[in-house]
């Protein structure tokens, strides 16, 4: 899996990582003194049924406890969801994710990919519909996209949610990077009304914790539930990811700030990036997509910034990268760099 994910510090010098997207406000302290206190508790097995954690995630969310399902990442749960469900043919948007492709693969089944094009905005298109068919068992979605940051309109949703439903297709949407967003454009309050419908998301990318490896489900079928509960170990979720979790539960404020801070560094560095020739695909996450015939990748490497090369994604090719919206001052050096290097 070498080269598939940003964040590869480990083998390259790098003094700015623009190519993870994770929260630019960093760790609440709330949760970083949740984790110094669960040190505390390293001689104990962790909670197996997480019942703190799950009763402040679902005060929370506002939905029923019995709807969770805990896991290490979101990675874990996109396993167990292909384990439980073990799909004749999954369907795939792409670009996107490679975690869903590695999820879909760990089982015996046809991997359907459906292209979206750069012309429209890499939106999906209504010929989505006639790809899932009643031999399709998996459609993997997510909202918004990674690495395109594009929202799926909600009326297009909930169509895609009654088309699968009718069929016996399960939905699973990705909606790790939710929270960076503004404006209601989550699936969560249409849960109860799916039940071919599994929500993900996880708090790494929202309150910077990508170490502690923590995520979660949402779905209203207790048949499903029970059956992705079976492909997950006991203990999965450490006292520490536990302890976390309970904490930034509890972040609503921080949350606030967080999609209105990066809305507009979002723009701030949007217009920079333009001004170095630079084709900019303007979603609502924390992160731009771009394109630019210059090998920015390997220039930017060279000055100890490191950005995301996307051309090992399926359905992109060479010029393209995405880039991670940090604070002000990071941002401020990345174009102070840029402008050194395109000058």
């Amino acid at each position: 899996m070498e080269g598939i994910h940003g964040g590869d510090v480990y083998r390259n010098r790098v003094k700015i990582d623009f190519s993870v997207n994770i929260n630019p406000l960093g760790m609440p302290e709330d949760v970083e003194a949740a984790l110094h206190e669960a040190v505390k508790n390293c001689s104990r097995y962790p909670d197996i049924t997480a019942r703190r954690l799950k009763k402040a995630v679902s005060g929370m969310l506002d939905v029923p406890e019995q709807f969770l399902l805990f896991g290490n990442g979101a990675s874990e749960l996109f396993l167990a969801a292909v384990h439980a469900i073990r799909p004749e043919k999954t369907v795939i948007l792409v670009p996107s994710f490679y975690g869903y492709e590695y999820a879909a693969g760990a089982v015996d089944g046809e991997i359907l990919y459906y292209e979206t094009r750069e012309e429209e905005g890499f939106c999906p298109r209504e010929d989505l519909f006639s790809l899932l068919t009643e031999d399709v068992g998996l459609l993997f979605l997510a909202n918004p996209n990674n690495p395109t940051g594009k929202v799926i309109p909600g009326d297009m949703l909930k169509a895609l949610c009654i088309h699968c439903r009718d069929r016996g297709i399960v939905i699973l949407l990705d909606e790790c990077f939710i929270e960076f967003c503004s404006g209601d454009v989550s699936m969560l309050g249409d849960i109860g009304a799916f039940d071919n419908l599994i929500l993900v998301r996880a708090f790494t990318k929202s309150f910077s914790i990508p170490g502690v490896r923590l995520g979660y489900l949402v779905c209203s079928n207790r048949q499903l539930l029970g059956k992705l509960q079976r492909q997950l170990p006991e203990w999965n979720v450490s006292g520490f990811a536990q302890a976390a979790g309970a904490a930034c539960a509890k972040q609503e404020e921080f949350l606030r700030k967080t999609a209105e801070y990066i809305r507009k560094e979002r723009q701030f560095l949007a217009d920079g990036l333009k001004q170095y020739g630079m084709t900019v695909f303007e979603g609502e996450a924390n992160f731009l997509l771009v394109y630019s015939k210059q090998d920015w990748y390997a220039d930017l490497l060279k000055r100890g910034i490191l950005i995301r090369d996307c051309e090992n994604f399926r359905g992109l090719s060479k010029g393209f990268y995405r880039i991670a919206v940090k604070g002000r001052a990071e941002n401020e050096t990345l174009l102070k760099e840029m402008g050194e290097i395109y000058g």
